[in-house]
């Protein structure tokens, strides 16, 4: 129970379900067997999470949709009657191209599968169709043949004797027809043929740009006042490059591109002149010039980089990039004034530090008031003489490291103690280390 679908793609063979669906195989046979089908369009190429396609003819009669047993949409090349909207079958059918199409489960009734022909469905697939999914060349079913038909013919079935001719209604679709050769290079030059290849190569290379988030819009131009100048000497600098393109016009910009870390010129600049026809005639006239023993190279800049967008849809203006700069300025100087640090003397630093500690150390106002009220005399004398003393020790240290290792060598080398004058406060570290050293000559001439 077989039936050949010739198409102006390539034949498909369908199988059918007749035991499970009597009466829609039934149905189906008989209008390919009157030659219903014949230059039928195929008028619907969906696209939905895969694609199917649909193929009618006049819509006369209907009949009751068959539920059971229920059979899916699971594989490619499933072959369905479609539901009119009233649970009723007609004459239109469907032929899925994907697999587990689920959202056309519990629909349309599903009565045959393809079992040959699958590249003739991958073509019908590839077909170019507009917003309504009717494809622009026709796509028609030229010739039905039944290969097997286990049913008898209802009485009065009008079987044609041959395949009848098309008429002019059935041909007209007013799309491009099935048998017309599509040729897009037909009567054109070769120059032609080459510029319309380089427009299809740079419109693919944008969407690909647009779809990576490099574009913000694959129609983008770039601007039509800004040159790009490269071979530049290193020596070159923006005065003198702005200085030599200024005799064409006015120049917003001249910048040339320098490394990011060590500022060095990479010997290409961007200048941006305020009307185009400033920028083409210093295009025309500029290219392979000599500026500081250099040649340099001149061509339309192709850079779209300071053009942002806000979101979707959305583009920066030249007041945001001005707004931006300034803020990333501003910026940059604090950070600067942030890592300028104050250079303090060394010779200062214990006062410092004993001014911290008395701060650390302090009593809070509110639970030592009259204590400190008390003390604030003596703690502000005492605080004097602890600055006095650490100034002195500071400038004298190593003089007295000196002495007091020699004094400890002489300890040392006497066989008898020395008695030690206690540490009263009232004499520095100088006065305290005289003291030492006169009772240690004292007791070595006892000795003598």
């Amino acid at each position: 129970m077989a039936v050949l679908l010739e198409t102006t793609l390539g034949d498909i063979v369908i199988d059918l379900f007749t035991e499970e669906r009597p009466k829609t195989c039934l149905n189906f046979l008989k209008l390919c067997k009157i030659k219903y089908y014949n230059y039928c369009l195929i008028h619907n190429v969906q696209v939905q999470l895969n694609r199917s396609f649909k193929i009618y003819g006049d819509q006369a009669r209907f009949f009751d949709v068959e539920k059971a047993p229920r059979i899916k949409h699971r594989k490619k090349g499933t072959v369905s009657m479609v539901n009119n909207g009233n649970n009723q079958h007609g004459s239109q059918f469907l032929i899925t191209m994907g697999e587990n199409l689920d959202y056309l489960n519990g629909v349309h009734t599903v009565f045959g599968e393809v079992t040959e022909g699958m590249e003739v469905l991958d073509k019908i697939n590839e077909t170019f169709v507009d917003k309504d999914f009717v494809p622009f060349q026709d796509i028609r079913v030229n010739h039905t043949v039944i290969l097997e038909d286990p049913f008898d013919d209802p009485p009065d079935l009008p079987v044609p004797d041959g395949s009848p001719e098309p008429t002019k209604e059935q041909l007209d679709s007013g799309r491009i027809g099935a048998d017309e050769v599509i040729d897009d290079t037909d009567g054109k030059a070769a120059e032609e043929l080459d510029e319309r290849l380089k427009e299809k190569e740079a419109k693919t290379q944008a969407i690909l740009l647009e779809m990576v988030g490099d574009l913000p819009d694959a129609d983008m131009r770039p601007p039509e006042n800004v040159l790009f100048v490269c071979k530049l000497n290193p020596v070159t600098t923006d005065e003198d490059l702005e200085i030599i393109f200024s005799r064409f016009g006015t120049i917003k910009s001249c910048e040339i591109i320098r490394d990011w870390k060590s500022g060095d010129s990479l010997c290409y600049a961007f200048i941006e002149f305020d009307k185009q026809e400033n920028c083409e005639k210093a295009y025309f006239k500029m290219d392979n010039v000599l500026i500081d023993d250099r040649r340099i190279h001149v061509d339309f800049s192709q850079s779209v980089s300071k053009i942002k967008w806000k979101g979707k849809g959305g583009k920066y203006t030249k007041d945001d990039f001005n707004a931006y700069e300034k803020d990333v300025e501003n910026r940059t100087k604090l950070a600067l004034k942030d890592q300028v640090k104050p250079k303090q003397d060394s010779k200062y630093d214990l006062i410092i530090e004993e001014e911290e500690e008395a701060a650390s150390h302090r009593p809070s106002e509110k639970k030592h008031k009259e204590k400190r009220h008390h003390h604030h005399s003596d703690d502000e004398d005492s605080r004097k003489s602890r600055k006095h003393k650490v100034s002195i020790l500071k400038p004298t240290q190593q003089y007295c490291s000196i002495v007091l290792t020699l004094s400890l060598v002489i300890l040392v080398g006497c066989s008898t103690q020395v008695q030690i004058p206690a540490w009263d406060g009232r004499f520095d570290c100088v006065h305290y280390i005289y003291a030492l050293l006169k009772g240690l000559i004292s007791k070595f001439r006892a000795h003598l």
